[in-house]
């Protein structure tokens, strides 16, 4: 067993920020009740957002020393974290999210668990956790295997070990510099292309399930529909730049979306020159119909409300998510590793 760390080093939390009046306070307030023993610095990297966000960013720099802002003209989250880290003054970052909240505990044990490790990114689980009943379908969405229960991140029983990425991170910064940091032309996913770049020099990404950060899902479908239409285009993304990281898992919402529209074309082709082999294309959008159901009798610890709310939950997720990945984007950018002070 290693040894219990004694001094604990100064820690910079990054936090790319936009449009995050509603959590942006509980955010900040987790982290400054972690009780850390060591230094804490607290960047918050500010777009030009549509609501309060930038006041309340202002008001909570005012009223505590450990926090500072600085903008991001941007607003986008690759940036955001590379303007952070170019302001960070600790040798450990760690990564923060406008709606996410950190559990107790959670830095000292990401900064053990580098020790102990020698990884250059140590992280933990995405704990999806919603208040209104559709809120609670997401959640839930996020942890079941039919949803994007895939990745070590979102199940609270996957074992410690290495990993190919992990949620949001606790990194040690000369890692970070040493592949230029955040991607900025990765305007999503950039925290997977990140790790794979870690991964292809030779460190260590290590999950483990002792840390959590709590997670306010999307409260709209529309808002959801959005961001996953914007993930799996940017999934395609990285699947074209990195062939190798073509798994079935990213190619199954793609592949469903085909089936279940070749399949309704085929059935509704049947019905009008009735034709059996064509109308067995029915078969293709009834048998994700009936996927989606069993999934939600599964469900059993939902509410009645949050229930209801599954399937169109699970069907919007996997729909916009493989139609954004047969998209993919409408241009290619090219690869742009960092900002202008990352080497400082």
């Amino acid at each position: 067993m290693a040894p219990v760390l004694i001094d604990y080093p100064g820690v910079s939390v990054v936090m790319p920020i936009l449009n995050e009046e509603r959590h942006l306070a509980a955010a900040v307030r987790r982290i400054l009740d972690q009780e850390y023993s060591g230094d804490l610095q607290v960047i918050m990297a500010v777009g030009p957002s549509h609501d309060r966000t930038e006041a309340i960013a202002a008001e909570l720099a005012a009223a505590d020393d450990r926090l500072q802002v600085v903008r991001n003209p941007t607003g986008r989250t690759p940036s955001g974290l590379n303007l952070a880290i170019a302001a960070a003054e600790h040798d450990i970052v760690v990564r923060v999210d406008g709606h996410g909240e950190l559990t107790a505990g959670y830095i000292k044990r990401a900064v053990e668990l580098l020790d102990e490790t020698g990884a250059a990114n140590v992280g933990g689980v995405m704990d999806a956790q919603g208040r209104t009943p559709l809120e609670e379908a997401v959640a839930y969405a996020y942890t079941s295997r039919l949803g994007l229960g895939g990745s070590k991140f979102h199940l609270e029983d996957s074992p410690a070990g290495p990993a190919d990425t992990v949620y949001l991170g606790v990194f040690r910064k000369q890692a970070l510099l040493a592949v230029g940091g955040f991607d900025e032309s990765m305007h999503r996913a950039q925290d997977w292309e990140l790790n794979y770049q870690l991964r292809k020099a030779g460190e260590l990404i290590w999950f483990s399930p002792d840390l959590k950060v709590t997670y306010r899902p999307r409260s709209s479908y529309r808002a959801l529909a959005a961001q996953y239409l914007q993930t799996g285009r940017w999934r395609r993304e990285v699947v074209r730049r990195h062939p190798d990281t073509a798994g079935l898992r990213y190619l199954a919402p793609p592949l469903t979306v085909l089936g279940i529209g070749v399949g309704t074309a085929g059935g509704v082709v049947g019905l009008l020159t009735d034709k059996l082999i064509l109308k067995l294309g029915w078969l293709a959008p009834l048998g994700y119909a009936l996927l989606i159901m069993v999934g939600t009798l599964a469900a059993r610890d939902l509410s009645p409300q949050a229930r209801l709310r599954l399937p169109l939950v699970l069907a919007v997720m996997h729909l916009t998510w493989g139609t954004g990945f047969l998209l993919g984007l409408d241009h290619r950018p090219a690869s742009s590793r960092g900002g202008p002070d990352m080497t400082s």
